[in-house]
């Protein structure tokens, strides 16, 4: 009955329009009283702040700074312009191109927002004027966007790895192969759909020469070494993700000056405002999430439910069935920072006990977070999607995004057929895990 009491409470704030910081903390606060009474007070400071006084958390706005700096220079759009410029002959070769710059910029960023907003601002103006349907154009970068939270460096892999105490570099890696695979199969359907709405694939009004494919590159190569470094130095064991987030915000900040000369006060103003602002958004929310989960363990429902999850006898595929619907089902209404902050300690020690691989895992939360950033009612990269384009229709950017969902459905299949996708590279690059 708290339980119920106390989600009840939290979608009523929500409902409010309330922002998701305040709404989870409020409600925390609520089941606090309930379980502790006036005491409470001396609780609530001390515990949002263990939730983030970590030093590993320090990756978070670094990563976030990346993802800014990149967007808010001419670095994105260059990012954008390479792929194109290289790709236009192949049948589809836009659409490819702006999942394979969501792909990369994921990269750069480990923010699916960040991902979404810098390469929509691009991709969809130009993808319309030549003639794509306006559900394709959309559809395509709103699910690209997603990538950016399965990519590494993933804000929320860093996230889970805190929360479960487990190798942040693995989880790093197993991410690349499942990313890769979706970039793929994401690309796949937006073939099929553009061709399935009557579009016939034609480059023949946009010509690149080899010079002018060649003239971009000077200033694309940097930032792509600087993520290939990034990658080096966390699975080399040189730096912590801490120390290789720090250097690659410094390392892009840099570059980014010195390729586009850009020393005017006003554009850093930008560029750190915009970083500062979703960091603090990201790490509010991880402290209120703290704060609900404790409220939670508490008042004992968080013991109570994974006492009647292990005691299912049921195969366990069946119970992974009714993780990955609970997951769903958290994702349509929570960020996926807040989710798994709340619910990763409590379904870790549930996926071990089934003999599940905890990385393997890790992978299957964040597609299922995935799903919930392109469908209602929250969808943070359809509304995204919709400031860059509010000449489009919200139907068709939501008809667009929604079978995307269903290919993220088919890759959790996929991968619970084949796990393997997702352990190989980090049992081979870091040997066999130890749970």
């Amino acid at each position: 009955m708290a339980g119920i009491l106390l989600i009840c409470a939290l979608f009523v704030f929500l409902g409010t329009g309330m922002p998701i910081a305040f709404a989870l903390g409020l409600a925390a606060m609520g089941g606090l009283f309930m379980a502790m009474g006036p005491d409470v007070i001396g609780v609530v400071a001390e515990t949002m702040f263990a939730g983030i006084g970590n030093l590993a958390f320090v990756s978070i706005p670094m990563f976030v700074l990346m993802g800014a700096i990149v967007a808010g220079t001419p670095a994105g759009a260059d990012l954008y312009r390479a792929l194109d410029r290289w790709m236009y002959k192949v049948p589809g070769g836009l659409v490819l191109s702006n999942i394979g710059a969501c792909a990369v910029f994921s990269g750069m960023t480990g923010s699916s927002p960040a991902t979404c907003a810098a390469i929509g601002k691009m991709g969809i103006p130009e993808m319309v004027k030549r003639g794509y349907p306006d559900s394709v154009a959309t559809g395509s970068i709103a699910a690209g966007g997603t990538l950016g939270i399965l990519l590494p460096p993933s804000v929320t892999m860093i996230v889970y790895g805190i929360a479960t105490e487990t190798s942040i570099g693995r989880l790093f890696l197993a991410g690349v192969v499942p990313g890769l695979m979706l970039t793929a199969m994401f690309m796949c359907w937006s073939l099929i759909d553009a061709r399935r709405k009557g579009y016939r694939f034609d480059a023949s009004a946009v010509v690149y020469t080899l010079r002018d494919k060649l003239a971009i590159l000077p200033r694309v190569l940097p930032l792509l070494l600087i993520i290939v470094a990034i990658l080096y130095v966390l699975y080399g064991g040189v730096a912590t993700p801490s120390e290789a987030a720090g250097a690659g915000a410094m390392l892009t900040l840099l570059v980014v000056v010195v390729v586009y000369r850009l020393f005017k006060m006003r554009t850093f103003n930008e560029i750190f405002g915009s970083g500062m602002r979703e960091s603090v958004m990201i790490m509010m929310i991880m402290a209120s999430a703290e704060l609900f989960a404790f409220s939670l363990s508490s008042l004992y429902i968080t013991q109570t439910l994974a006492e009647t999850i292990a005691a299912l006898e049921v195969n366990r595929w069946v119970l992974m069935g009714v993780i990955n619907l609970f997951l769903l089902v958290a994702g349509l209404f929570l960020p996926p920072v807040a989710v798994i902050v709340m619910s990763a300690p409590l379904l870790y020690p549930i996926v071990i006990q089934a003999g599940f691989d905890p990385y393997w895992f890790a992978v299957i939360l964040t597609i299922n977070m995935e799903i919930g950033l392109i469908t209602p009612p929250v969808g943070l990269n359809l509304f995204v999607i919709k400031g860059i384009a509010p000449q489009i229709a919200t139907r068709d950017i939501l008809w667009g995004a929604l079978p995307y969902v269903l290919v993220m459905v088919l890759a959790i299949l996929i991968m619970c057929v084949f796990p393997q996708i997702a352990t190989f590279l980090p049992d081979y690059v870091m040997g066999p895990a130890i749970t």
